[in-house]
């Protein structure tokens, strides 16, 4: 980390932002949230601009001036090599750290749930407003996806799981499909009566269209009351979390031996037991010997662990990271809120 013993740690994804300071002893130094990163849509120098604010939050929280030694940033939309340079560039332009790293936000989900000593090997899968899946293996391998929507052959997430419900209960309105309990259940959610007033509410814009997330747990209710329609859609989303982890493990070499499998991100960590229990299920089926756990922890603790590596850090100073987000001593996630130096709370 440099003369200057700290690290900035970045977790930056569609819906929101993280940045944490952290020591190389691993105290947690200051830690602030902001919306979302979005270059595709702004470009590059306009969405690392959502991160300036943060910065100086959490410097100016440790009462810190000057660039750190290391910034460790995992981003959302950092898909492709040439953005992860480009994005690389300009988070070293800032001149807020000595030297800067970029990975894809998934890695940061993958590196929260792996131990701390030892080879890192493993698979994550986040499923929030999107989808993806990376992992690591022997020797350094790495497995990972375009993930980039459907041209890159994505489907699920949170995005395109509300329009699945949307597109399933309209057609069930006009009897272009089958019938679903979506019909009453979507406009119910918004104080509406039908789905002509939902479609014209998200299409006139009197409902913006970031509300349609909403519509997700909604979606896990009805299939839960034993829906066949909702229940399909859940299935489907089982299936491909699953496909995603069998396919990334074989590809690392790794379906004969014991692996974890982080699953993370809004969908999957809500733990909807229709959704759990599938994925449980086609796991044991294809890769027995996966070892799946749901990690709720926020993927930044993953960026700042990461600071850790980098800096050659103790076992304590994992341990004192870790219980900065409510870890317990096995791992097991609490609340999932950074505690910072003067905390009080439980």
């Amino acid at each position: 980390m440099g003369l200057t013993g700290t690290a900035l740690a970045v977790d930056a994804g569609n819906t929101k932002t993280e940045v944490a300071l952290v020591a190389t002893d691993g105290s947690l130094l200051g830690a602030a949230r902001g919306g979302g990163f979005q270059p595709p849509r702004v470009g590059a120098g306009r969405a690392v601009d959502v991160l300036a604010p943060l910065v100086a939050s959490v410097t100016e929280q440790a009462g810190r001036t000057g660039p750190v030694g290391h910034l460790s940033a995992f981003l959302a939309n950092a898909d492709l090599p040439s953005e992860e340079a480009d994005l690389t560039a300009e988070l070293a332009g800032r001149g807020w750290a000595h030297t800067v790293s970029v990975r894809n936000d998934t890695f940061a989900l993958l590196r929260a749930g792996l131990p701390d000593d030892g080879e890192p090997l493993g698979v994550a899968v986040v499923c929030g407003a999107g989808i993806n899946c990376a992992g690591l293996g022997h020797g350094g391998a790495t497995a990972r996806f375009p993930a980039v929507g459907r041209i890159s052959g994505d489907w699920g997430g949170g995005s395109h799981l509300a329009e699945e419900a949307l597109w399933s209960a309209a057609r069930a309105e006009d009897s272009r499909g089958a019938p679903t309990e979506l019909v009453r259940a979507l406009p119910a959610h918004f104080g509406l009566a039908t789905m002509p007033e939902l479609i014209e509410a998200f299409h006139l814009r009197a409902l913006p269209g970031h509300r349609r997330h909403e519509l997700v747990p909604v979606l896990f209710a009805v299939a839960a009351c034993g829906d066949a329609v909702a229940r399909t859609l859940v299935a489907r989303q089982a299936e491909e979390v699953a496909l995603m982890a069998t396919v990334a493990l074989q590809r690392l070499g790794l379906l004969d031996e014991p692996a974890p499998v982080i699953l993370g991100g809004g969908v999957l960590a809500a733990r909807h037991p229709l959704l759990d229990d599938r994925i449980t299920q086609l796991l044991s089926e294809r890769a027995p010997k996966a070892v799946p756990r749901v990690v709720i922890a926020p993927p930044v603790l993953g960026a700042a662990l990461d600071t850790l590596d980098r800096a050659g850090a103790t076992a304590k100073a994992y341990e004192r990271l870790r219980g900065a987000w409510g870890e317990g001593p096995e791992g097991q996630e609490h609340e999932g809120r950074p505690r910072l130096p003067g905390h009080r709370g439980p």
